[in-house]
């Protein structure tokens, strides 16, 4: 059984950067398909980023594009989400997903294996 863990969140100011990590417990995860999701109180899920394990491609919602970047650590079992220029508006519960697929996607119910989250807060 595949575990995440996330790690990384916290609080920054506005302009600042947080590098989130997914970690696999026992799996390397260059064979899946990972998505980084977010939820803020009161909102629904939203995807944010996802990698393909097929080709490496990458996704990115047009709110974060240009400021965050997914990669994968596959020697460290991790996949990374380094974000940027933070705004307050990137506050929210950040979870990473993943499945065994060729091609990754932003939608959530197409993910078997999530983590259980860390909390992002961008504030001064």
């Amino acid at each position: 059984q595949l575990q995440l863990v996330e790690s990384g969140g916290g609080l920054v100011q506005p302009g600042g950067s947080l590098r989130l990590s997914c970690a696999a417990s026992e799996f390397t995860l260059d064979t899946y398909s990972i998505g980084w999701f977010r939820q803020a109180p009161g909102k629904e899920r939203e995807g944010v980023s996802c990698i393909s394990s097929s080709d490496g491609s990458t996704y990115y919602a047009d709110s974060v594009k240009g400021r965050f970047t997914i990669s994968r650590d596959n020697a460290k079992k991790t996949v990374l989400l380094q974000m940027n220029s933070l705004k307050p508006e990137d506050t929210a519960f950040y979870y990473c997903a993943a499945d065994p697929k060729p091609w990754c996607t932003v939608v959530d119910d197409s993910y078997g294996y999530w983590g259980q989250g860390t909390q992002v807060t961008v504030s001064s």
